[in-house]
């Protein structure tokens, strides 16, 4: 609707401001009319009593006359310190109000007109003011105020008639010249925005800045660089797909000869050769690793991760698990492992899904003090308060490097071991933010390294979940 455009709604309301000025216009307008009309009665009965004091003998027929043409009642002018009516008719009634014209206030002159435009009884009044041209002290007449009401509701009608026509000339203008620098200029950034929108990887379709208001230009050029950052974030992101995807399909392939590897290794290992056995385990620790790295890398590939099956078990026996099979890689002294879990805590959550994340920051942790060639602890404690669950796994480790912290959970730019893909610590956060949670790097440096896992206790309801 033209009411709804920006247009529609700023022709109306120019209009409505011009008006709502000449109202402020009218007021002290109307006032001064109503002024000039009464000296303009003093003026002609003035005039009217001059010809009388000329030729004392005039008929009363032509001191009517003199009256009428003055719009008058009665005149009186004081000379020579003498009041004298010159001029009389009949009364129609007595005088309801005196107005003193010898300089009066301008507020009192705009209270007595708005009092005389909204009174439509006929009343006689006394109007007292200066002769002209000094004249005599003082001149008074008295008049009806029917003709004064009605002249100054002309008058007023006819500044209405010219204020709608301002109003409607000066909106009309300005409602070009709006459509012509404003309007026309959103309206062509509005179509760039559904252009690129249609094919936001088509370079041709990022706007091209062209305004000449500094206020439009300085929008359409924030808009082009956003329209060029996000074409080129498509493009990288189409770039990782096709990436992500041919990865995904050489882990395929790489994990089941890996896994074929791994039978091999098997029977191997119960070779009586002194050096095969020795070597055997690292070979099978080598060949695990591998196929753990294609089986997260094809787990990060696919579009999502399932959702996790949520369900209340104890905390103390998956951190169990995950600590043996964690000593079981160890092969030495180097690494000790500690654990701080209440043995009766419940907690709700995917326990598969929460091992993987448990094992991951604690593989991580095992390898960079494994790396640093330094003896270290790494704990895992629990706990939890009125609003959530919390695991803490931390070490005592040589801390991670800048480069790290960086780019912490970010895939394939967060590694921390040597020949790592980085995609973790990347599946962890993934995984927890599917409990509604929060996995963070609380801290790190020379003293070890601590993440917190945090899991709400709170349950959405659907009203919650939709929003």
């Amino acid at each position: 609707m033209f009411v709804n455009s920006l247009s529609g709604r700023f022709l109306i309301l120019t209009i409505l401001f011009v008006m709502l000025a000449e109202i402020f216009i009218f007021v002290p307008s109307i006032a001064r009319f109503r002024e000039d009309y009464m000296l303009n009665r003093l003026e002609r009965a003035q005039i009217a009593s001059l010809a009388l004091l000329a030729d004392d003998m005039i008929d009363s027929d032509l001191e009517q006359e003199l009256l009428k043409n003055a719009g008058v009642l009665n005149v009186v002018l004081r000379r020579d310190e003498v009041r004298q009516l010159v001029l009389a008719s009949d009364m129609p009634q007595p005088v309801s109000e005196t107005f003193d014209l010898r300089d009066p206030p301008a507020g009192t002159l705009i209270m007595d007109a708005t009092k005389r435009l909204l009174n439509p009884r006929p009343e006689v009044v006394r109007v007292i003011g200066n002769p002209v041209q000094d004249a005599g002290l003082l001149i008074e007449v008295t008049m009806s105020t029917e003709p004064l009401r009605n002249a100054m509701i002309d008058y007023g009608f006819r500044i209405l008639i010219l204020s709608a026509v301002i109003s409607i000339f000066t909106a009309t203008l300005l409602f070009f010249a709006v459509r012509a620098l404003l309007v026309k200029p959103i309206k062509g950034v509005v179509s760039a925005m559904k252009s690129y929108a249609a094919a936001p990887e088509d370079a041709r379709r990022i706007i091209q800045p062209s305004a000449t208001v500094r206020e439009l230009s300085e929008a359409e050029h924030a808009l082009k660089s956003m329209q060029t950052d996000l074409t080129s974030m498509l493009r990288q992101h189409e770039r990782l797909a096709s990436l992500g995807s041919a990865v995904a399909k050489v882990s395929h392939d790489l994990r089941n000869i890996l896994t074929t590897t791994q039978l091999f290794a098997d029977r191997i290992e119960t070779s009586q050769d002194p050096a095969v056995a020795r070597m055997a385990p690292k070979l099978m620790n080598s060949i695990a690793r591998a196929v753990n790295l294609c089986e997260n890398t094809l787990t990060f590939g696919k579009a999502e991760e399932a959702p996790p099956a949520l369900g209340i078990f104890s905390l103390a026996g998956v951190v169990n698990d995950v600590i043996e099979g964690e000593r079981l890689a160890v092969e030495d002294d180097q690494v000790t492992f500690s654990e701080d879990v209440p043995p009766g805590m419940m907690v709700r959550a995917d326990p598969e899904q929460l091992y993987r994340v448990l094992s991951n920051l604690a593989r991580n942790a095992r390898q960079a003090i494994i790396a640093s060639k330094q003896p270290a602890n790494i704990d895992i404690s629990a706990g939890e308060d009125d609003a959530n669950w919390w695991v803490r796994v931390s070490d005592t480790g040589p801390g991670l490097p800048p480069r790290a912290k960086e780019h912490l959970f970010t895939p394939f730019q967060g590694g921390v071991s040597k020949g790592g893909a980085g995609l973790g610590l990347a599946i962890s956060a993934e995984l927890i933010r599917g409990h509604g949670g929060a996995l963070m790097l609380e801290e790190t440096g020379p003293e070890g390294t601590r993440f917190s896992i945090t899991l709400p206790k709170s349950v959405l309801d659907a009203e919650t979940a939709a929003e």
